[in-house]
């Protein structure tokens, strides 16, 4: 007998009932995720003029344009900031205030735009002057994925500061699925940050990255696992990274004790658990790579597809 519609909905509804770890339902309304990727591809707009526009952004329009946009995500933020704070209100925050105290927290958000762009602005020519493949400054905030997730971490981050629940990490998921790189918004990043290729980089909640700070691909600043997280909810479990340090790609720097001392270089693949003083240069060693010649291996061992 065929299943109808009807059937395969009460199926559903029934795994709702008894799955509900994963249900949202008679409850206070959550933030959109759709609405924030828009409202953070907006932001963007913001931040640098004329690179996420599909049309020529002109001078003699720019304030009007400025005013409209801003308009249209100061309204739309301020609603998804209300769902939040109605979910999760920061302490001693009274129901019957969670409207004025969105108000309040979008106005000093957008507020914060021109120092963010002076920060990005500092990222971009980082980028700029690391990378030789770059072209031109119009290449690196075109194409480079790095300059937008850390742009958008930069965003998250006063929304981070101000206590907004489920916003702040919305924004940065949503760039580490176009980017590849995860940065959490509660993380503090310096000026002139760079990551060059970016892909697979993480940099958890409480890492805090100086100035003048370079990142390969594959870099974790991350927290030691253990069984019981509640443990460590809240507490600083990330590494200190100071001023002027390169980390090449792969290597893994663990645990919120770990402080990789100013103008040091992280050799590609480390593993790191412990701090290091200034001007280190840390390295995997013993790490042995061998050479065969692949026809004499063949003919001990018969032929090995793809090696």
């Amino acid at each position: 007998m065929q299943v109808t519609i009807k059937q395969l909905a009460e199926q559903l509804v029934a795994s709702y009932k008894q799955l509900g770890g994963i249900n949202h339902l008679d409850g206070k309304p959550l933030p959109s995720k759709r609405a924030i990727a828009n409202i953070t591809e907006d932001l963007l707009r913001l931040l640098f003029p004329g690179f996420f526009d599909e049309r020529p952004v002109r001078i003699s329009s720019i304030q009007a344009d400025t005013e409209a946009l801003l308009g249209s995500v100061a309204a739309r933020l301020e609603a998804e900031i209300a769902k939040s704070l109605e979910y999760g209100p920061p302490e001693g925050l009274p129901a019957r205030d969670i409207k004025s105290y969105a108000r309040t927290v979008t106005v000093e958000f957008l507020g914060q735009l021109p120092r963010i762009r002076e920060l990005l602005q500092t990222d971009t020519e980082a980028a700029y002057n690391s990378d030789p493949a770059a072209l031109s400054r119009e290449e690196v905030l075109l194409a480079y994925p790095s300059i937008e997730c850390v742009a958008v971490q930069r965003l998250a981050h006063e929304l981070y500061k101000r206590h907004v629940p489920l916003i702040p990490r919305i924004m940065t998921e949503w760039a580490h699925s176009r980017t590849g790189m995860d940065l959490h918004p509660g993380a503090k990043i310096g000026s002139h940050f760079f990551v060059d290729h970016c892909t697979g980089t993480v940099v958890g909640e409480t890492a805090e990255i100086g100035n003048h700070v370079k990142l390969y691909q594959g870099v974790g600043l991350v927290a030691r696992s253990i069984s019981d997280a509640e443990k460590l909810r809240g507490k600083k479990r990330h590494p200190t990274i100071e001023d002027r340090v390169t980390i090449y790609a792969g290597a893994t720097i663990v645990g919120g004790e770990t402080v990789v001392g100013a103008g040091s270089t992280i050799g590609a693949n480390v593993f790191l658990m412990h701090s290091v003083p200034p001007n280190s240069l840390v390295l995997a060693e013993n790490v042995r790579v061998r050479v065969l010649n692949k026809k004499d291996r063949e003919k001990k061992t018969g032929p090995s597809e793809g090696l």
